[in-house]
């Protein structure tokens, strides 16, 4: 065979993987002409590999990515995929930058037996230890089930447009990520959607757990702190909106909600200030009766890892009266007491008991508490202090009912206030709505440099 025959054979091969969807996927990723692929030749049962591996760069960010080339036998999962991207986890971890995984794939490789097996264990093992090492994005493009839906669930962030089948079962159900809302965290009407979100995701994440989210160009808030000033009496009302609020305090167009239809009593989102990446955490009182469920404190307890893990500054907006589960309000109250990033907590409204404790108080560990004129800081609801602590002069009153509003409303504007709570240390001031902003903005420019060493051990048992 020539020299020119068996170049042609080489560039036969790259032309027709270049053809490919998985290919074309990566390339939209990727800066333009930045893309180099890895493995090209790599060769699975006789034909191309199922998967497409690259380099290159986004918004000037190193990235790796794989991406499941549907157009070859589905995108089955085999020896050959295994091992292309195995070197793309071996990269991340050796100069610490992202990785993308593009998921489509209609199931394994069945004829390659224990051999599979061994193939998706040891893309779990490489996934898992890089784990808060550098931010992994998992686009779920296409089918996604059962062992492959669980490498894809086990990245950072996880995108996925609305008409794929995902999840766990094997067995036909066809269920749509729309279904799954405990595990999307952004849903993209189609691929390029969702392939923009990984570009952005990209660019407000660290590339690592040693660096620093790179500062982009921003525009000043929507909702202006005027604004702010005039909806805070209206706290403890319908009319409150949290969107609201966090469109007053975060750069305009850059709050990025995510699993926003699971847990919706919490709010999670990424977003910057003055440019600089935040994770933001907010209860919402709109949503079971004022309380924190087990799924919202679930959410949020992951999401203050994930940005612990990348010592992304987590900034909380406290308006809750508790919870409705012990054990993930103590799953929740551990994320915040371990977590050694930047922690700034603005009370708005009711934080009462576990919820203080847990989420703004110094159980959180929190480096700066702040409230709002209407903030309620008490160890139990007013209502029931005026129960227990009132209960002889409820029973003598004429209208017990009248009282007990009386009773209830001295002991928010004493006992209970902010004022209260600043004059006993336990928050370290009181604000007007319309400052939250440049408080925020001067307290992470004094904690830039936080460092914090922990107690030598191996992990904490959170409760899971």
């Amino acid at each position: 065979m020539s020299l020119e025959s068996k170049l042609q054979v080489v560039l036969d091969t790259k032309a027709a993987v270049r053809c490919t969807t998985a290919h074309e996927r990566l390339a939209k990723l990727y800066d333009e002409g930045s893309m180099v692929e890895f493995d090209t030749l790599v060769k699975s049962e006789g034909g191309l590999a199922e998967v497409v591996t690259a380099y290159g760069t986004v918004e000037g960010l190193p990235v790796y990515s794989f991406a499941q080339n549907g157009d070859v036998s589905g995108g089955a999962i085999s020896k050959a995929q295994a091992v292309k991207i195995k070197k793309i986890y071996d990269f991340a971890s050796k100069t610490g930058a992202p990785v993308v995984g593009i998921y489509d794939s209609q199931g394994a490789r069945l004829k390659q037996g224990d051999e599979i097996l061994a193939a998706y264990g040891d893309m779990l093992l490489w996934s898992s230890s890089l784990s808060g090492v550098v931010p992994q994005i998992s686009i779920v493009a296409g089918t996604c089930v059962g062992t492959n839906a669980l490498l894809a669930v086990s990245a950072d962030i996880v995108i996925a447009t609305k008409e794929t089948d995902f999840g766990i079962e094997t067995n036909g159900s066809e269920k749509k990520a729309e279904d799954v809302a405990e595990s999307v965290h952004i849903l993209a009407p189609d691929t390029d959607g969702a392939i923009a979100q990984a570009r952005k995701m990209i660019t407000m994440l660290p590339s690592n757990n040693l660096g620093m989210a790179m500062s982009v160009d921003f525009a000043p808030p929507v909702v202006s702190g005027d604004e702010l000033d005039a909806v805070a009496p209206s706290v403890f009302t319908e009319a409150r909106v949290i969107s609201y609020i966090i469109s007053g305090i975060v750069d305009a167009g850059s709050l990025v909600d995510l699993q926003p239809k699971f847990g919706r009593s919490v709010l999670t989102a990424l977003a910057t200030i003055n440019g600089n990446t935040v994770g933001v955490v907010s209860s919402r009182s709109r949503y079971n009766v004022g309380k924190i469920d087990a799924d919202g404190a679930a959410k949020a307890a992951r999401f203050v890892r994930f940005c612990d893990a990348f010592s992304i500054p987590i900034v909380t907006l406290v308006d809750t009266y508790g919870f409705n589960s012990v054990r993930d309000a103590a799953k929740l109250a551990h994320a915040y007491a371990e977590a050694t990033t930047v922690k700034l907590a603005i009370v708005t409204g009711a934080a009462y008991g576990p919820a203080f404790v847990a989420m703004a108080g110094r159980a959180a560990n929190a480096d700066l508490t702040l409230a709002w004129p209407t903030a309620v800081i008490a160890p139990l609801a007013p209502e029931t202090f005026a129960a227990i602590m009132y209960a002889d002069k409820l029973k003598g009153a004429a209208d017990p009912v009248a009282k007990r509003g009386e009773i209830v409303n001295e002991y928010k504007d004493t006992l209970a206030s902010p004022a209260e709570a600043a004059a006993n240390g336990y928050i370290d001031d009181v604000i007007a709505p319309s400052e939250t902003r440049s408080s925020i903005v001067m307290a992470l420019d004094m904690l830039a440099s936080k460092k914090v060493t922990r107690m030598a051990k191996k992990h904490s048992n959170i409760q899971l």
